[in-house]
């Protein structure tokens, strides 16, 4: 983390809720929903008129927080420090392209590095050094980037995301679930031509036993 705080939560109630929400595929948009965790990609906001700057990342250290630590708080985008940012849940920020903060979320974060070393056959991988590997799976000359299945969907693990055409899908039991910024919607048929959102080295540490959390929407 790049601040010894923990950021409140836009109030869901807000008139104009701030676009600090981030979704599946790394996007950020505006919406009164929170979700479970949150994050920051650096400083990517004016704190005058706490809106984004036209950049969506000012370091390759993309990480996911907890909401609520130590019982510390800070305004939203009201300083130029690191940008508060929002997920659904640890699916949809792992599919963005975040890794567990080894700050707020220490046990976290040394379960998935053991995972993502397990894996993807590395040792005493540093946090820099993972993050140099999900820098180059998350974009593609600043856009998102999608990757072909290696597997067919239904054997993908919970936890992992896909994409078909417009819509961002969480997959659990074999089955894909609509990611909608509420929450996870009714189960969808895919076909193995979906792409896959989640960075590889991230699925393959879930496969190797990181359990990521879900929304309690995914348990239908």
């Amino acid at each position: 983390m790049a601040s010894k705080t923990v950021p409140t939560r836009h109030s869901p109630f807000a008139t104009h809720p701030l676009q600090n929400r981030v979704t599946p595929t790394g996007d950020i948009i505006a919406t009164p929903h929170r979700g479970l965790f949150t994050g920051n990609r650096g400083i990517i906001h004016d704190p005058a008129t706490k809106t984004l700057l036209k950049k969506r990342w000012s370091t390759p250290a993309w990480i996911t927080c907890l909401c609520e630590f130590r019982g510390w708080r800070r305004p939203v985008m009201a300083r130029r420090s690191w940008t508060e940012l929002f997920f659904l849940d640890e699916a949809t920020a792992f599919a963005a392209g975040h890794r567990p903060c080894f700050f707020c979320r220490r046990d976290d974060a040394k379960r998935f590095r053991a995972a993502w070393e397990k894996g993807n056959a590395a040792s005493d991988i540093s946090a820099k050094a993972m993050d140099a590997v999900l820098h180059r799976e998350r974009l593609d000359r600043g856009r998102k980037l999608l990757h072909p299945l290696p597997m067919p969907l239904a054997d993908l693990p919970d936890g992992a995301m896909v994409q078909q055409g417009e819509d961002s899908f969480l997959v659990r039991q074999g089955q894909a679930l609509l990611w909608t910024p509420a929450g996870y919607a009714s189960h969808a048929r895919l076909v193995d031509q979906a792409m896959l959102l989640t960075p590889p080295s991230t699925l393959r540490a879930i496969m190797a036993g990181y359990r990521p959390v879900l929304h309690p929407t995914a348990s239908g």
